[in-house]
């Protein structure tokens, strides 16, 4: 065993790190139409994506593969050794195929190629030499070369592994954002576990629902009767309705502030001439993460609940769901 200092490891692992980031970094000066060309390719087809890629490579594909599908991309891992024994089955014309290959020439995938090339199907490859066999067969080529490994032997998958991962990565989040994929979609995609806790909630079942405790307010009250209102029912706001029990508008303790520093007489002043109009409501049937996602969208803290009618049925608070474990 080498007789190594703890402080000649320490120096080693920043190395790594260095090594590792700057080969990352370096993948932004490649980014070009490849990219908008595979997203367009991705969203446009009809099918999967199948990602390939032998050995290391194939470690970072079935990461790739399990990004893509937890983000809105249905995605499978296809190992390349086993596709040649009828595996390659799962590729249909309607897919898109990721091969992964820091060489180009690995031979797994080269014997897919016939496939590829026969069922038409647009082939995405992720290697370090465009000049490969891979490479020149690519539709689409993102070049993952690193100028060393962290290995110290220069031998084993590091850098170009990190570097590949990273870049599937870039495509994954570039495809949720192209999808218009939502906090509410990527919880239901993890029901299980932290990321899913308390997703099966519904508005109703965390919304403060008792009548008499609801701060309900006509449009014609004035503004003092509402601010007292306000205190009684200690919920940090008041929701207005019109004669018909409509909701048309909401008044907050942030709003009896400004107005109390932007009016000198508020005994005069009716709950209509003052308060937020059009409030953000939601539905008693709508999942609590989207009444999350909402509050956080416009830095809001509760949310009026109206029936069909539009009229104030409850209140949800960003305390309650937090409790409940929505996140």
């Amino acid at each position: 065993m080498e007789n190594v200092k703890n402080s000649q490891m320490i120096d080693l692992a920043k190395d790594v790190f260095q090594i590792e980031s700057d080969s990352i970094l370096k993948l932004k000066e490649r980014i070009n139409d490849n990219l908008e060309n595979a997203i367009d390719t991705i969203i446009s087809s009809k099918g999967r994506v199948i990602v390939t890629g032998m050995g290391k490579s194939g470690l970072i594909g079935r990461k790739i593969a399990a990004t893509l599908s937890s983000t809105g991309t249905p995605s499978y891992f296809l190992h390349p050794a086993e596709s040649t024994h009828g595996d390659s089955g799962i590729i249909t014309r309607e897919d898109v195929v990721i091969a992964i290959s820091n060489s180009g020439e690995t031979l797994e995938l080269l014997n897919l190629l016939p496939l590829i090339k026969r069922f038409e199907v647009p082939l995405i490859v992720l290697a370090g030499n465009k000049n490969s066999t891979l490479g020149k067969s690519a539709d689409i080529y993102f070049d993952i070369s690193v100028e060393k490994e962290a290995c110290p032997l220069g031998k084993a998958p590091t850098a170009s592994t990190t570097a590949t991962l990273a870049m599937g990565d870039a495509i994954a989040v570039c495809l949720l954002k192209k999808r218009g994929f939502s906090v509410e979609d990527f919880l239901l995609f993890h029901p299980s576990g932290k990321l899913g806790k308390g997703i099966m909630y519904l508005v109703k079942d965390l919304m403060l629902k008792d009548k008499d405790a609801l701060p309900i307010s006509n449009e014609n009250d004035t503004f003092l009767e509402t601010v007292d209102l306000i205190s009684k029912k200690r919920l940090g706001c008041a929701l207005i309705v019109n004669s018909e029990n409509k909701l048309t508008g909401l008044l907050t303790d942030g709003d009896i502030r400004r107005i109390l520093l932007r009016f000198p007489d508020v005994s005069v002043l009716t709950n209509k001439t003052v308060m937020t109009q059009n409030p953000k409501t939601i539905s008693p049937d709508s999942m609590a993460a989207k009444a999350l996602a909402l509050m956080e969208r416009y830095s809001i803290t509760s949310l009026a609940v109206c029936d069909e009618n539009n009229s104030p049925i409850g209140i949800i608070h960003i305390h309650d769901l937090l409790k409940a474990g929505v996140t």
